[in-house]
């Protein structure tokens, strides 16, 4: 899988990684490669991850707790936010009338 062009660096800079390392840029790729796979199998559905909102920035905590070996605290921490993302991809949005 390719990450969306930008969201290595858009990561990088929300982890406050300002360094330039082949070996760090790999790892984190994996990350947010494995983060898009599991953000989108709670979802339901592919998100998307280039835009400001709710799934990239739990990409990014989910890259932030993995970088910090909590990956295991992740699902715990953000409960309600991963149910929120499953709700709102699941039921379509309603038309405001007016």
């Amino acid at each position: 899988m390719a990450l969306p062009e930008g969201l290595l660096e858009a990561a990088k800079n929300n982890l406050s990684i300002t360094w330039n390392d082949p070996d760090t840029e790999t790892n984190l790729t994996g990350i947010l490669e494995r983060g898009i796979v599991y953000l989108d199998r709670i979802a339901g559905a592919a998100q998307v991850y280039t835009v400001e909102g709710d799934a990239r920035a739990l990409l990014f905590d989910y890259a932030r707790y993995a970088r910090s070996d909590a990956l295991s605290e992740f699902a715990k921490n953000y409960l309600h936010e991963l149910l929120a993302l499953q709700i709102n991809t699941t039921i379509p949005p309603t038309v405001e009338e007016g």
